[in-house]
């Protein structure tokens, strides 16, 4: 192995345990931006508690893909991460729009911002 093949999996490997780790606050951020939703509030409440319900899903998928020991098709990584990155900005802008849901917001960003990371060291 060269040493810039070296280089490259040291990269690859820092960026998916990053976008990992993203998902894993993104997923925690959302999950706790959905519980504390009243179900029974507004059309607007519930737009937001369903995002942040599914990004937490996503995340948690992503996390679990991204883990996994095993060999996983980089095609399916790379379906899996875009996913994620998407769902995350997504979150992201239902969240700007509802007072309280600042760090949930924020933590979707960080995860979209990962996931591009990411997706830079697999082409």
């Amino acid at each position: 192995m060269t040493t810039t093949s070296q280089k490259e999996l040291f990269r690859f490997l820092e960026d998916r345990f990053a976008c990992a780790q993203a998902c894993t606050e993104c997923a925690r951020a959302c999950a706790m931006r959905a519980s504390l939703v009243d179900p029974d509030g507004t059309e607007n409440q519930e737009l937001v508690r369903r995002k942040g319900i599914m990004c937490a899903e996503v995340c948690d998928a992503t996390c679990r893909v991204l883990s996994e020991q095993n060999q996983v098709d980089e095609a399916a990584i790379r379906i899996q991460v875009e996913w994620c990155r998407q769902v995350c900005l997504e979150s992201a802008q239902v969240f700007d729009e509802h007072s309280g849901a600042e760090q949930a917001a924020e933590a979707c960003r960080a995860c979209a911002r990962a996931c591009t990371e990411f997706l830079v060291t697999l082409n």
